[in-house]
């Protein structure tokens, strides 16, 4: 199956969406790792949708998203 480019993430918490975009590595499941454009929002996600956030600071308190919404 085709990975999406970009995908929609929307925070629960937060009530905060954001777009990430998939960039060229893969995390650690061996799928695409996205990120938005900042680079501070990073996400592991498979096929299906399924969301692995990934810290991209020492300190970064990691908020799991409710969905993950294909944008294409």
């Amino acid at each position: 199956m085709q990975h999406a480019e970009r995908f929609e993430l929307t925070f629960p918490t937060s009530g905060d969406s954001i777009v990430v975009t998939r960039t060229d590595r893969k995390g650690a499941g061996g799928h695409p790792v996205y990120s938005d454009e900042t680079g501070i929002v990073q996400a592991e996600i498979d096929e299906d949708g399924n969301v692995r956030m990934i810290a991209s600071g020492g300190h970064q308190s990691l908020d799991a998203p409710a969905r993950a919404v294909r944008v294409d």
